[in-house]
């Protein structure tokens, strides 16, 4: 009856993510508006913001409070499951998406004319310019996670220094988002009702304000169930903690991102979609980081290190698609299958 229970609630915290995204993607685009910020800016910063910085704060909890070094250790592996999670799985989920998408438009064609619709081969997802917009964010990305992997390899005195470092970097991509001119293409000018005030054709801002931070505190609370559930579920198929911990938490606690990239991409707006992957990256790669730093000693063991070079090897991957030009929903499908190999490695690492 336990087990069911904890499965029970594994998909009603699913659910109630999944609603809530739809809910705080509504509002945060009328934030956005409300702001005045460019609208890749409401993906990168105001959307990417919002869902990783609960993450962000039961690191900081993690890091500050823990009674051990191997409790405080717990943030440093959300600080390395993070990312990983997201440049593989969001990713991964968003080209599957895109192609269920495509797939179900050539239906509805095939069925309302008799003919197939020409699919041109390896569409890329955006012309030059989206391409250059996605890859520059990866660019800021890498040599910032990097750093972050090298210094898990090394000891020295003022290493915890080097966390203020991490913050000001994302001061500055923060500031560069927000000052950038709007790169959009116009294709979510037209925004829905906000759902708190479905009749308005301009909602009240204090109902904007409500609405995004309530839906924020239903996917906080529910994230951290969803954890807790795959945390008791772990054990009772015969996982061992430590694969429960690197290989199930991380995607539970992307999951907003995930939800966020998968509501975007079903109402036509995939540049949004991947923008908010793209900023809950930088968010990833530096606040967590900082903390990390400041407080352990930042030391990676076996499964970190591997976890590091994975997220850098998908990356890579990614960033040569996009300066090719040749970023399909396909390749970025395959980018999940990285999380694969991530897995695979962990079985000699922690075996």
């Amino acid at each position: 009856m336990v087990r069911v229970i904890h499965y029970v609630l594994l998909i009603v915290c699913a659910v109630a993510i999944y609603l809530s995204c739809e809910w705080f993607v509504n509002a945060v685009e009328w934030l956005g508006q409300r702001l005045n910020v460019g609208k890749m800016a409401v993906g990168t910063i105001l959307a990417a913001f919002g869902t990783a910085l609960p993450e962000s704060v039961v690191t900081l909890v993690a890091v500050t409070t823990g009674a051990t070094p191997e409790a405080r250790n717990i943030g440093v592996g959300a600080a390395m499951g993070g990312p990983l999670a997201l440049s593989t799985i969001a990713y991964g989920v968003t080209g599957f998406v895109l192609l269920l998408k495509r797939r179900r438009h050539e239906s509805a064609v095939r069925e309302e004319t008799g003919t197939t619709p020409a699919r041109p081969a390896g569409q890329a997802l955006g012309d030059e310019k989206d391409m250059r917009r996605l890859a520059k964010d990866q660019k800021w990305f890498l040599p910032i996670f990097v750093v972050k992997v090298a210094l898990g390899l090394v000891a020295f005195a003022y290493k915890p220094v080097l966390g203020l470092l991490f913050f000001t970097a994302y001061a500055v991509y923060f500031w560069r988002e927000i000052r950038a001119e709007d790169q959009g293409d116009g294709e979510h000018e037209e925004l829905e009702p906000l759902k708190l005030q479905r009749g308005a054709a301009s909602p009240a801002t204090w109902a904007v304000v409500v609405q995004t931070l309530a839906t924020l505190a239903v996917i906080f609370l529910a994230s951290q169930l969803f954890v807790r559930q795959l945390d008791a579920i772990g054990p009772m198929l015969g996982l061992p903690s430590e694969v429960t911990a690197l290989l199930l938490s991380p995607v539970a606690t992307e999951l907003p991102e995930v939800m966020n990239a998968v509501i975007w991409v079903r109402q036509g707006k995939t540049k949004l979609a991947l923008a908010n992957i793209s900023g809950a990256m930088m968010i990833q790669a530096t606040v967590p980081s900082g903390l990390g730093l400041l407080f352990t000693t930042w030391k990676f063991d076996g499964a970190l290190i591997w976890a590091g070079l994975i997220t850098i090897a998908a990356i890579v991957y990614l960033l040569l698609s996009m300066r090719a030009h040749r970023l399909t929903a396909g390749r970025l499908t395959a980018a999940a299958g990285f999380y694969g190999v991530f897995a695979l490695g962990l079985v000699p690492i922690l075996g």
